[in-house]
C-alpha cells in the first residue's frame, strides 16, 4: 500500500501512526540482528519502515536486499531510500527494478550526501543532480505504481541555510511528482510549525511527516545535533547538561523531553510520527509508551490472519498456509519464494506441487554454535532436554530449535497440559487450543474485520520414541474425531487422512465467504518433516562430536516419530492430551554414553554448519 494511502486511512480513523528508519549495517551479524529486531518492532504497528541507502557497493546491494527481506519475510510495508550521489542511471534503474520485484511500492528520493572522499557534492556521469529530477525519472518510467516522498529541511541543509529557497526546492520535488515528505530532524517545535505553514503557503499540500530522533546518549545527542546544524532549545540543555555523565537519566529526561515535543506536533493536527531509531529500539519504545501509542494487552494491533502475510510480490493475496510453519515464518516464506501462485481459499488447484530447498537464507538453525549451548545448555538425558522445552513454556527461553520466537499467548489455555507432557518426555514443538466462536476482535484469539467470529482445532505436534507410535496410533483411530500424520527422518508416514486439506482454523465475517487461513495436509506435512529432521540435526552438531549431547539429540532425530494430531471436534481441547494418559517415555534420566575413545577428532561442525 501506498504511504499517502496508510496516511489518510489514519486520519479517517482519528489514529496517529508510526514509521521507523533503518540503515544497513557493516557486519552480517549486525544484519541478522537488525532482522529479528525489526521483526520485534512489528509489534509496534508501525505503518511502514524506510532503509536508507549505500551510495555505490556493498551496502546499496544491502540496502535492495533488506528491503526484500522487510516486505516478503517479516511482512512490512517499507519504503526505500534512493539517492543521486554515485548513482549513474543504469545503477538507478537496477535498485528500482530491484524494489519493485521485492514488492516495493514507496521510495523516498533524495538527492543525497558527498561520498566521504569529496568536500563537495557532485553528479554521478549520466546521473541525476537534483532530487526533484530523481523524481520526475521514477514517476515518467513506472507511474503511479511509486509512491514517492522527498526530504524537507526547517532548518536549513548542509550546503543550503537559506530556508525560503528550500521550500521552493521542495515546491518543484512535489510538482515533478513527489506525494508526502519526510523532514529532517528538528528540536526546536515552534519553527517546525511555522515551516509547515510557510509550506502550504507556497502550495505544498502532500502529507509533512516529522523527523523525530530520540535521545539515547548525551554524546550522541550532542553529536547529531551539530552534525545537521538544527537548533536545541536553551531549556533542554539546562535539563540534560547535569546528567550528561548518567546514560540512564539522559534516556529518560529525553524520553520526556521527545514526548512533550511529539505531544506539541499532534496538537496542531499533525497525525505522523517517524522515528530515527539509529537501528535501537527501547528509546523509540520508551517515547512511544510515554505518548500511549504502543499497542497494549486490551487494545492489541488487529490481525488481518492469524499468520503475518508477506507483502513481497505476487503473495499479498495469499490466505492460506500449512500450520507447520506457525513459528518459523522466514523458512516458510523460503522455502516458497519460486512460487508462481499462492492458495486462494481453500488450498485447492493453486496448490504448488513442491516446496522448495532446503539450504535457503533463514531455514537452518538460528544463532552460532556458541550462543545455541549457552541458550540451552549441554542435554546429557531426555529429562535434560524435556527441561529445555518446559523452560521454552514457561517463557523462560525465547525460542527453540523449531521455534523462532517466544511461547505465544494463547499456549496458556493449554499451558498446564503441555507441561505435563514435556515432563513425562514428550517433546511438544507445536500446538493450539480449540476456539469455539469468540469475537474477530479478542485480544489473543481474534483477527480479521472486526465484526466476525473466529474458530480453530485442538492441535498438537511432537516428537514420539518410536517404541511408543503403536499403542499411540490405536488410541487415536479409536477416536473418530481425531486425525493424524506421523513419520520418521526415514518418511515412513502413518496416517488415517485422505490426501486433502484439513481447515485448522477459520473465521466468517459479515458479506464475505468462510476465510480457512490454517490447514494441515499431507504434502506440506512431508516437506515440513524434512526441515524439522534438519533443525535437530543441526541442533545436535553444536556440539563437539564425542559429546554426551550431540550423541543424545542425533539419537532422536534417528529413532523418534514426529506426530500431528487433530481434533475435528472444535468444542474441546483435551482430547488430544488424553491420548496419552498413561503413557511414559522411559529412562528420563538415563545419561547418554559415549565412548571412551571416538574416532573422531572430538570438535564441533564449524559455526556455518548449524547457523544458516
Amino acid at each position: 500500500m501506498h504511504i499517502r494511502e496508510k496516511l489518510a486511512k489514519n486520519e479517517a480513523e482519528g489514529k496517529t501512526g508510526i514509521s521507523f528508519e533503518f540503515f544497513p549495517p557493516k557486519t552480517a551479524q549486525g544484519v541478522q540482528n537488525l532482522y529479528d529486531r525489526m521483526d520485534r518492532m512489528h509489534g509496534l504497528g508501525p505503518s511502514f519502515i524506510d532503509i536508507t541507502w549505500g551510495a555505490g557497493g556493498r551496502l546499496s546491494d544491502l540496502t535492495c536486499e533488506m528491503v526484500n527481506v522487510a516486505q516478503s519475510v517479516y511482512g512490512l510495508e517499507t519504503c526505500m531510500h534512493l539517492t543521486c550521489t554515485d548513482m549513474p542511471i543504469e545503477k538507478v534503474d537496477q535498485a528500482l527494478q530491484a524494489a519493485y520485484k521485492a514488492g516495493c511500492t514507496n521510495i523516498l528520493a533524495l538527492r543525497g550526501d558527498p561520498p566521504r572522499d569529496k568536500e563537495v557534492w557532485e553528479a554521478a556521469d549520466n546521473g541525476f543532480r537534483y532530487a526533484k529530477d530523481l523524481v520526475r525519472y521514477i514517476r515518467e518510467k513506472y507511474g503511479n505504481h511509486f509512491d514517492i516522498g522527498v526530504g524537507g529541511y526547517p532548518e536549513g541543509a548542509d550546503d543550503n541555510a537559506d530556508v525560503e529557497q528550500l521550500i521552493d526546492h521542495l515546491k518543484e520535488k512535489v510538482d515533478a511528482g513527489s506525494t508526502f515528505v519526510v523532514t529532517q530532524m528538528f528540536y526546536d517545535v515552534k519553527n517546525f510549525i511555522d515551516w509547515v505553514k510557510r509550506c502550504r503557503a507556497k502550495g505544498i499540500n502532500v502529507p509533512i511527516i516529522p523527523g523525530i530522533m530520540p535521545i539515547q546518549t548525551y554524546a550522541a545527542f550532542i553529536r547529531r545535533s551539530n552534525w545537521t546544524k538544527i537548533r536545541v532549545p536553551p531549556e533542554w540543555m539546562e535539563a540534560l547538561e547535569p546528567v550528561k555523565n548518567d546514560d540512564s537519566a539522559v534516556r529518560e529526561i529525553g524520553k520526556s523531553l521527545i514526548a512533550e515535543m511529539c505531544r506539541q506536533l499532534m496538537a496542531t493536527g499533525i497525525n505522523h510520527l517517524h522515528f530515527y531509531t539509529m537501528n535501537l529500539a527501547q528509546a523509540t519504545k520508551a517515547v512511544l509508551d510515554e505518548l500511549g501509542l504502543c499497542p497494549s494487552d486490551e487494545s492489541p494491533i488487529q490481525r488481518a490472519l492469524p499468520w503475518r502475510p508477506s507483502l513481497a510480490l505476487n503473495r499479498r493475496g495469499e490466505d492460506v498456509r500449512p500450520v507447520f510453519w506457525r513459528n518459523r515464518n522466514s523458512s516458510y516464506v523460503a522455502r516458497t519464494q519460486t512460487w508462481d501462485e499462492f492458495p486462494n481459499g481453500r488450498w485447492t488447484d493453486s496448490r504448488s506441487p513442491a516446496f522448495g530447498e532446503l539450504d535457503a537464507y533463514g531455514v537452518g538453525l538460528k544463532g552460532t554454535n556458541e550462543q545455541n549451548i549457552k541458550l540451552w545448555g549441554e542435554p546429557k538425558s531426555i529429562k535434560d532436554l524435556s527441561d529445555i522445552f518446559v523452560s521454552f513454556l514457561k517463557g523462560k527461553l525465547d525460542r527453540l530449535p523449531w521455534s523462532d520466537s517466544p511461547i505465544t499467548t494463547e499456549a496458556k489455555d493449554i499451558q498446564d497440559n503441555l507441561l505435563d507432557l514435556n515432563q513425562r518426555g514428550f517433546l511438544t514443538i507445536n500446538s493450539q487450543p480449540a476456539v469455539d466462536g469468540i469475537k474477530s476482535s479478542h485480544s489473543v484469539y481474534g483477527w480479521g474485520p472486526k465484526n466476525g467470529f473466529v474458530y480453530q482445532k485442538a492441535y498438537l505436534e511432537l516428537l514420539v520414541p518410536s517404541y511408543l507410535i503403536g499403542e499411540l496410533i490405536a488410541r487415536i483411530e479409536k477416536n473418530d474425531d481425531l486425525t493424524y500424520h506421523a513419520t520418521n527422518k526415514k518418511g515412513e508416514l502413518k496416517t488415517n487422512t485422505r490426501d486433502s486439506p484439513n481447515a485448522l482454523t477459520w473465521g466468517i465475517f459479515a458479506g464475505r465467504e468462510i476465510i480457512q487461513p490454517t490447514i494441515v495436509e499431507t504434502v506440506s506435512f512431508l516437506a515440513w518433516k524434512d526441515e524439522a529432521y534438519l533443525l535437530g540435526e543441526h541442533w545436535s552438531k553444536c556440539y563437539n562430536a564425542a559429546s554426551p549431547s550431540r550423541k543424545l539429540i542425533q539419537n532422536v532425530m534417528e529413532d523418534w516419530y514426529l506426530v500431528n494430531i487433530v481434533d475435528n471436534d472444535f468444542h474441546r481441547s483435551n482430547a488430544v492430551f488424553e491420548l496419552f494418559n498413561d503413557l511414559e517415555v522411559k529412562d528420563l534420566n538415563v545419561e547418554v554414553e559415549v565412548p571412551a575413545k571416538p574416532e573422531t577428532n572430538g570438535t564441533a561442525e564449524p559455526n556455518g554448519v548449524a547457523a544458516n
